[in-house]
């Protein structure tokens, strides 16, 4: 089966560049949309997720930084690359583009062979990056997915599922900065206890925003459970602000933390999906 084609949405108000840009493209084997207004833009990426988007900043409502700062700020565009192209050549303007998490910045008028690279080296950045996550650094995705095969292939393993309940919750209320710091957090008191009861052979992978996948054997399994649960419900309350801290008004939507527990003895598990459907409904 040939792999889908990386997906490009050109932001440009004008006509002939737009077009331009899409006949170009589509010639280099890639799926091309173009619109015209930055609101479209916005709404298409949040729809249909671009694999990388081509925005110029001079547009017809509103400009190009407002629409990236607007991706940025959605978690289901946040990490989506985009490389500026606008006539603006001032140092300020390049700098507030970088500073909105811009992947590039090419002005016009454009060399488009330099354009194509630049595309097919963002596209790759992103390809290189899936397989860790971007907030904490732990592996993920494929590397995950890797070592839950080699647990089909054994009987002595164990796995751990750490969880952070409610943390959607958390970031609609102090942004996305705080959550990505819970984030970073819980997975430094995962890997301080598994340094401190942990197997030399442990690994700690993420599947998800909220979810810590923990590779252990059954013997290890007991303690790192205990140690982890304890440190994070100790540490949960200190991530919100001072007037918010022990606070029982939203208590059902307060950060929490779900534990479950897979070994090898609960399988045989024929295969990976199976595995990770299962590890799924472990949560407690």
């Amino acid at each position: 089966m040939p792999e889908p084609k990386s997906t490009i949405l050109v932001v440009e108000d004008d006509v002939d560049v737009a077009e331009m840009l899409t006949a170009y493209f589509r010639a280099q084997g890639y799926e091309v949309t173009a619109v015209n207004w930055g609101e479209d833009a916005v709404q298409a990426c949040r729809s249909t997720r671009p694999d990388l988007v081509i925005l110029d900043i001079r547009l017809p409502d509103i400009d190009g930084f407002e629409v990236a700062r607007r991706l940025r700020n959605n978690q289901r565009t946040s990490d989506i690359p985009i490389i500026f192209l606008t006539e603006k050549r001032e140092r300020s303007d390049r700098l507030q583009g970088l500073q909105l998490g811009a992947d590039d910045y090419i002005t016009k008028p454009f060399d488009i062979q330099e354009l194509r690279l630049r595309v097919r080296n963002s596209l790759r950045r992103v390809t290189q990056s899936a397989l860790t996550n971007p907030v904490t650094g732990l592996a993920e995705g494929a590397l995950v997915d890797e070592r839950l095969m080699e647990c089909l292939e054994s009987d002595d393993w164990a796995l751990l599922l750490v969880s952070i309940d409610h943390l959607t919750e958390f970031r609609e209320a102090y942004g996305f900065v705080a959550s990505d710091d819970v984030q970073r957090a819980v997975s430094l008191m995962i890997h301080n206890a598994m340094r401190g009861v942990g197997g030399a052979n442990d690994f700690l992978g993420q599947i998800g925003p909220t979810d810590f996948v923990l590779f252990t054997t059954p013997n290890n399994l007991t303690a790192l459970s205990e140690r982890i649960r304890s440190r994070l419900h100790q540490s949960l309350d200190y991530f919100y602000p001072l007037k918010d801290r022990g606070q029982n008004v939203a208590v059902g939507r307060r950060l929490g933390v779900r534990m479950g527990s897979l070994v090898a003895s609960d399988g045989p598990f024929k295969s990976l999906e199976t595995l990770k459907a299962t590890l799924a409904r472990k949560r407690v």
